[in-house]
């Protein structure tokens, strides 16, 4: 577990307060828009939310520099008190500082609520223990609800897209959305042939949201790192490396039906299968697919929760060293338990191919770091260019440092994996103000590692929000060593892998090429 990384009135820097007016290069008027203002209430009430970059850089920067401005206010209301009251003030301020955040975030969608989406997953020790699970009560918001939009204004936005009536797409539409997504919502519906379909739909005008988010979170990324300090360059540049991918729901319709597909009769794992002749630039339709949702699953009996946290693992994990590709967007709003006990798996607006190359090289350093070769893996990771400055690193740095990610997935014995567990191994690998690995912090990581070990973060996540319990390296051995698999989750995996056609070579997108772009490991 990684250092704690304390709260914000330890972190806050010492500027003078700026008014986020001028951050964001406007009015100090309209730097008074709060996220209770009208115009949240209007977007209540169904207006399209704003997708300019003033609107909404104005909103995360009061956000933000409050945060600044309230603990410097606590710290200065501190002098005199005693320990104990010192202790509660500055608890009370974290968490009113951290939701703040989340009801901006939650608000602002796009590459905001992606951010607020990780950090609903990944609990990055932002509010005292006992905190915690009403936190992530709050932190619920980002994964599974957000202000909704009229269904006359997406039904408008509908039938612009495809030119026609919503009569003739659909035999029945239900106006009230099922779901909510990053970037849009979910509805039902059913076709004239009579098959239930679901209805994903943007939000109006949220690609010029995001991009204007992308513009903001990069001008606010020094304030930004006193509420959230994991917010690195690196998480930045990765989001924007591949965000933009999500807006095109014609390509993730054509995805969705390749992973359908590859995954066609499997036992235990279902994705639904899309419909691309039936979507659009804005609008996806895919199989409905009935199912308990996360927050119903957690409350299963523990056998239960192991079972689909296996299945989670298998999925988001699994499926790089199954097949070279994976869901880059692990998190529980894409969860799904069927009642004949299968998993479905939605969302693959963020989809990932990688070279079988990269594949490999990723399992040889993993084999490295299981088998303790320290030097190993530092001359692999020194060859294939992820360490640039030799003299900085040392070989047990390394080793620790890759440790620090994955050893959950190397220790031969039964595991349970705790929110603590899997937010402490983020803090150690991203969070600056850990001071472990400071070396490996500073060295470069591909774009398509980078991708995969964000996803394998996620999905550690995911399985410490359901507190599953597993030998996650048996279960692993499969892909680092090709053994046989031990659970009957395995065994039934592999029989399906054994007779299912071999599949047609893949025509999806892959990550950009090593060296187009880099971030900090």
């Amino acid at each position: 577990m990684g250092k704690s990384p304390g709260k914000p009135e330890d972190q806050a820097e010492p500027v003078s307060p700026v008014s986020p007016a001028d951050d964001a290069n406007i009015s100090p008027e309209a730097a008074t828009d709060l996220p209770d203002s009208k115009e949240q209430k209007a977007r209540k009430r169904g207006q399209a939310i704003p997708t300019s970059r003033i609107a909404r850089g104005t909103k995360l920067g009061v956000a933000v520099a409050g945060n600044v401005l309230r603990a410097q206010k606590t710290r200065r209301s501190m002098r005199g008190r005693s320990e104990e009251v010192r202790a509660r003030m500055a608890e009370e301020s974290t968490i009113r500082a951290t939701e703040q955040m989340v009801i901006v975030l939650g608000t602002m969608k796009g590459v905001a609520m992606k951010l607020g989406q990780i950090l609903s997953v990944l609990d990055m020790d932002v509010v005292p223990t006992e905190h915690r699970e009403r936190f992530q009560h709050r932190l619920a918001v980002l994964r599974d609800s957000a202000p909704k939009v009229s269904f006359e204004t997406m039904r408008e936005l509908i039938e612009t897209d495809f030119g026609r009536p919503l009569t003739e797409l659909f035999a029945e539409f239900e106006p009230e959305p099922i779901a909510a997504a990053s970037i849009g919502q979910v509805y039902r519906a059913r076709l004239h042939d009579g098959r239930d379909v679901a209805v994903k739909v943007q939000y109006p005008g949220i690609d010029a949201a995001v991009r204007a988010d992308l513009k903001n979170l990069a001008m606010f990324r020094r304030i930004l790192a006193s509420a959230m300090p994991w917010v690195t360059p690196a998480v930045l540049d990765e989001l924007r490396l591949h965000l933009e991918s999500e807006l095109d729901y014609s390509t993730e319709a054509t995805t969705q039906r390749q992973i359908a597909e590859l995954y066609a009769d499997h036992p235990f794992i279902a994705v639904p299968a899309s419909m691309p002749e039936l979507s659009s630039t804005h609008v996806l339709v895919s199989e409905f697919f009935p199912g308990r949702g996360f927050d119903e699953i957690r409350e299963l009996p523990a056998a239960e929760r192991n079972r689909i946290g296996e299945i989670v693992y298998r999925f988001y994990v699994g499926s790089l060293y199954n097949f070279n590709e994976f869901c880059g967007d692990p998190h529980p709003g894409n969860i799904l338990l069927g009642e004949d006990g299968r998993v479905a798996f939605l969302d693959f607006g963020l989809y990932n191919l990688m070279r079988p190359t990269d594949v490999q090289f990723e399992l040889t350093c993993i084999r490295a770091a299981a088998e303790d070769r320290a030097e190993d893996l530092r001359t692999l990771m020194i060859d294939h260019g992820i360490i640039d400055s030799p003299e900085e690193v040392t070989a047990e740095e390394c080793l620790e440092y890759c440790l620090s990610a994955i050893e959950w997935a190397l220790l031969d014995e039964d595991l349970t994996i705790t929110p603590e567990l899997a937010s402490g191994a983020a803090v150690l690998a991203i969070d600056p103000r850990a001071t472990e690995h400071a070396g490996m912090k500073q060295q470069t990581l591909p774009p398509e590692h980078l991708f995969s070990r964000r996803a394998d973060f996620m999905t550690f996540g995911v399985l410490g929000q359901l507190q599953a319990t597993n030998n996650w390296h048996r279960i692993a051995r499969e892909w680092i060593y090709g053994d046989a698999p031990v659970t009957e989750l395995g065994k039934a995996h592999q029989a399906w892998l054994a007779q299912r056609p071999t599949p047609a070579p893949t025509t999806r997108t892959s990550t950009p090429k090593s060296g187009k772009r880099r971030s900090k490991a």
